[in-house]
């Protein structure tokens, strides 16, 4: 991916004024056109003009012919214009790209992202300008993709940039940001697909220089002699580079693979993943509104980072600012290049901390807060900012841990799963750290005693750090590609292994305050009450009662915000009238968005704190109940359109979306969601939990019996009928949709099946 800025000089050697230029974005909805515009239009110098056809007429939907002239009067005011809309053919780019000229360059941004990827996007999303969301939004983009006409210079742009991944994304968002007014861009097209070695070579040693910190001018004049060498490279020929490179195919379909996670918009490191495990995001301790030495914080955070990255196990530190120009950032970047730390576990990020996941595709589970000594609101940067976004209950949920801090030390606080931050960004913990003052306007001012101060500093990231590997250690899993769900195993008498976490910490670990909680992400009302009473409790007390109570709280979940959907829809069905069947004072019926089966159903709970089957107690008795005979009522309907269906009604022992859901599957399994041995095997092994079992469980004793064995979705592919083996999912399908063994008498027990009265008989 080629970034180079640079200027332009008349004969006579003086500088020329830069043209404005006109960005046609080209993409599906859903790829993320929208939130390039939004980080350029953010940081850059120069200045840009948004044209959405969605917000074009006052906030509403408009026309394309309001979106060229609002395009014309600002390029006549000398401003460069974002097109953010599809434009996925010729045809629609065409009038835009008439805007350009002698004055004006025309450049496109093709975001080539995976169609799943694109679809998943616009499915979840809500609030959408254009109103293109929930399920309807998968029929309109495979049809507007059906469409797709990647463009060529021919077509008289003089720029084609091509992004295929997030890689791609990143780079061409720091071309645009570190455009200056009086810049202008190489011609060309860059990005494409399968360039030839040498190229590639080129790009790489690009990047490479890239990744050194120095000035602006230096990294445009080390830009401008790359892309020299890349043309020379791969334009030995007369033929100008324009006429060269747009005789290549720039066009090529990528393989969509299901599961992508969102993209990445910030700066990861080289070949680092937006959700690769536990992730801690901080900012520099040493705050400027602290006026400590830059060369100073910036050694210890090396010292720090080489010594505790290797404890972190799967772990990641990330060093998070929001300025791209920050000298804290390009110092560290300079001093760990020195050494040896592996750019997958530390990298820099630039960004909101609040935001990191939203509008940056990374996702950190814990943050740190370069926060003030009474750990209050208020103030300003980082503090003012994760308070304000987490919202009131972050305070409250610090009140109960701590009610100041030395400088130094840290606290972890569990972040309530009421507040945006959890919910929005998938943030669990957010740990508070006070770091040295050379201010001697704020409070714990040092004098300039560095040796003092840059003590503390290493207290304050070694407080840090020691936090973020508790929290992993009492966690069994964070977010990955194949999991969204944050698990936590409950606290075990008398096992050091799992030991309640320290919520204090200092450097000394013989000083390390601890109180014991346990972390509990979902604070429903059980889990606070036992909360409060193992806070009024000792310590051996808290830990028998911690022993009597594992299995009511033998599973607690962080839900990354995909899994959160379901949760959002429960609670607010008026806002999703178009993805709802029916919606009661208990409960919610949709259909799932990606079907297992001809006829699959969910019946969501809409009582806050049931995010699963964990949660269910004899109080919820007859929420089960209503759920259950919700779900006869739609099977018999269905019925009654197909007698030939049979129905299933249960619950996953282990959901990968938040909030209690019954389903309600045809046993046809006849689906193309249906892909691979997890999907099949959790809804034909035990892991899959008939309703009226559970209901008989909560009846009797109280509680559900789960069966969360990993084990249960690894295991071989059989017949849910004769229970046959088959080697992989196709082989299967095509045996099921012939085979008429009737079903297990376990099935056939208690109404497990759901039948039309004419095939009961014959099941029986």
């Amino acid at each position: 991916m080629d970034v180079d800025i640079k200027g332009t000089s008349n004969a006579e050697g003086e500088e020329e004024k830069g043209k404005p230029i006109v960005v046609i974005l080209v993409g599906a909805p859903g790829s993320g056109k929208s939130t390039f515009c939004d980080h350029v239009m953010r940081s850059s110098t120069r200045p840009w003009v948004r044209v959405c056809q969605d917000t074009i007429n006052n906030g509403k939907s408009g026309t394309k012919a309001q979106c060229l002239k609002s395009a014309a009067i600002a390029l006549k005011d000398g401003k460069s214009v974002f097109i953010d809309r599809c434009n996925l053919d010729r045809e629609q780019r065409v009038d835009f790209v008439k805007l350009g000229g002698p004055q004006v360059d025309i450049h496109a941004v093709v975001i080539d992202l995976p169609a799943q990827l694109c679809i998943s996007r616009s499915v979840k999303r809500t609030g959408h300008e254009g109103n293109l969301q929930g399920g309807r939004a998968a029929a309109v983009v495979n049809k507007m993709l059906q469409k797709k006409e990647l463009p060529k210079l021919n077509e008289g742009f003089s720029r084609i940039t091509f992004c295929h991944n997030e890689t791609d994304v990143q780079a061409a968002l720091n071309t645009y940001t570190l455009l200056a007014p009086l810049d202008i861009l190489p011609n060309g097209c860059f990005g494409q697909k399968n360039p030839d070695s040498k190229v590639q070579l080129g790009i790489m040693k690009f990047l490479k220089k890239m990744e050194a910190p120095s000035n602006t001018e230096s990294n445009l004049n080390s830009i401008r002699d790359n892309e020299s060498q890349i043309s020379e490279e791969k334009n030995p020929s007369s033929c100008t580079g324009k006429e060269m490179i747009s005789s290549l195919s720039c066009a090529a379909d990528k393989e969509v693979k299901e599961g992508n996670d969102q993209l990445a918009l910030g700066s990861v490191g080289p070949g680092v993943s937006a959700d690769d495990g536990p992730t801690l995001a901080f900012p520099s301790i040493s705050t400027a509104d602290f006026q400590f030495n830059h060369e100073k914080a910036s050694d210890i955070i090396v010292e720090k980072v080489e010594e505790f990255v290797k404890k972190v196990g799967n772990g990641r530190l990330v060093l998070v600012d929001l300025n791209h120009g920050s000298k804290i950032l390009s110092l560290v970047r300079a001093k760990v290049a020195q050494r040896n730390i592996d750019s997958k576990k530390f990298f820099t990020f630039v960004g909101d901390i609040t935001q990191l996941y939203s509008k940056g595709g990374l996702r950190c589970n814990v943050i740190a807060n370069a926060a003030n000594w009474r750990l209050k609101a208020g103030g300003g940067g980082v503090n003012a900012a994760i308070f304000s976004a987490a919202g009131p209950s972050l305070e409250i949920a610090t009140k109960e841990q701590a009610s100041s801090l030395h400088p130094g030390n840290a606290v972890v606080v569990p972040v309530p799963s009421s507040s945006s931050l959890y919910g929005r960004e998938g943030v669990s913990h957010v740990i508070h750290v006070l770091g040295p003052n050379m201010n001697p306007q704020r409070p714990n001012f040092l004098n300039d005693d560095y040796n003092r101060g840059c003590k503390i500093l290493r207290d304050a990231y070694t407080s840090l750090f020691e936090g973020f590997v508790s929290i992993i250690r009492t966690q069994s899993n964070f977010p990955t590609r194949s999991s969204e769900n944050l698990k936590h195993e409950p606290l075990k008498s008398g096992d050091t292994s799992h030991d309640a976490p320290t919520v204090f910490f200092s450097s000394n670990t013989d000083q390390k305050i601890k109180r014991n909680n346990n972390y509990e992400s979902e604070r429903s009302k059980k889990c606070k009450g036992f909360q409060d009473e193992a806070r009024a409790a000792t310590t051996d007390s808290r830990a028998r009662h911690i022993n009597k109570h594992e299995n009511d709280v033998s599973r607690t979940m962080a839900w990354g915000s995909w899994a959160q959907s379901l949760h959002h829809i429960a609670m607010h069905p008026a806002r999703h009238k178009n993805d709802v069947l029916e919606i009661s004072d208990d409960i919610v019926v949709l259909n799932d968005l990606y079907p297992k089966a001809q006829k699959h159903l969910l019946v969501v709970a809409r009582c806050d704190g049931l995010d699963s089957l964990a949660d269910v107690g004899k109080d919820h008795l007859q929420l089960l109940m209503s759920m259950h005979a919700k779900g006869l009522e739609w099977a018999e309907k269905f019925l009654h359109e197909d007698p030939s269906l049979i129905f299933r009604l249960g619950y996953h022992s282990a959901p990968s979306m938040r909030q209690l859901h019954l389903h309600v599957i045809s046993q046809d399994f006849n689906s193309n969601h249906l892909k691979n041995k997890k999907h099949w095997n959790s809804f034909t092994t035990a892991f899959f939990r008939d309703s009226v079992d559970v209901i008989e469980d909560i009846r009797t004793a109280g509680k559900a019996t789960l069966k969360e064995d990993d084990s249960l979705l690894a295991m071989e592919l059989r017949c849910h009928r004769c229970r046959s083996a088959h080697p992989n999912i196709p082989r299967l399908k095509s045996h099921i949709s012939n085979c008429r063994a009737p079903f297990p008498v376990t099935l056939l027990e208690s109404s497990r099946l759901v039948l039309a009265p004419t095939k009961i008989a014959s099941h029986s």
